[in-house]
């Protein structure tokens, strides 16, 4: 469906349907991180001659941020006299290398564009730095998405509510128009917290056992599951 101008999609979105806001994770649920996290994770190890982890070691590491990655993946976590320096060096080696293997899960770009041809609007928010966030949303992601938003000083991280009420502001869309996507027992708290439905996905960083064991309502476990769920269970008929 195209539009001849936002209004005219907006006006079509408002009309026709009860959810009209997706809010997703962004690694492990949209983007495919792992590889290119892994070796930043080590390159930083390596540098302060600290062991290294596998990408399945990393995997289980993920969701709360760099600084808590980082807590995990030394030995020791903050109490490592170069933890600020450790972390810093894994900044700057992501931000260049952050692109290197990173990819969308299988069917994530056509799964976006229908979406957006059908009136939905779109946002990211991570728990990754804000920078990174926004860099890889602009890069892969437009103009399908367009609110970003990561970690910073600013808004608490998930598992608070603060980065997606902060994405729902900017779109101007309320609770009861809005659904949450992600792949951690992190995202399903941290829409509970938001007051919005979350779907689950199996195909990220955790196991569909995981995710079963710490509440999640809905799991998909494909593109087609989860543009089924959507139609059938939350956009207006």
């Amino acid at each position: 469906m195209f539009y001849k101008s936002s209004d005219e999609r907006t006006q079509y979105m408002d009309s026709t349907m009860l959810i009209n806001t997706i809010i997703f994770d962004l690694d492990g649920t949209l983007l495919d991180t792992l590889a290119d996290l892994t070796n930043s994770v080590n390159y930083a190890l390596e540098t302060y001659g600290l062991p290294t982890h596998s990408q399945e070691r990393v995997r289980q590491m993920v969701g709360n941020g760099v600084t808590v990655l980082m807590e995990r993946a030394i030995p020791g976590g903050r109490s490592f006299a170069e933890f600020d320096n450790c972390l810093k060096d894994f900044k700057a080696h992501y931000e260049i290398h952050k692109k290197d293997f990173t990819k969308p899960f299988p069917g994530i770009m056509d799964f976006l564009k229908d979406a957006y041809d059908s009136g939905y609007q779109m946002a990211v928010v991570s728990n990754k730095f804000d920078l990174a966030v926004k860099g890889l949303c602009q890069d892969f992601f437009s103009p399908y998405i367009t609110t970003a938003i990561g970690e910073s000083a600013e808004t608490a991280p998930k598992p608070a509510p603060d980065t997606v009420l902060a994405a729902m502001r900017e779109l101007r869309a309320s609770a009861s128009q809005c659904v949450y996507i992600g792949d951690s027992d992190v995202d399903i708290i941290t829409a509970k917290n938001a007051g919005i439905p979350c779907i689950s996905v199996s195909w990220g960083f955790r196991s569909r056992q995981f995710l079963q064991e710490h509440g999640a309502a809905v799991i998909v476990n494909n593109i087609q599951e989860l543009s089924r769920e959507l139609a059938s269970g939350l956009s207006a008929s």
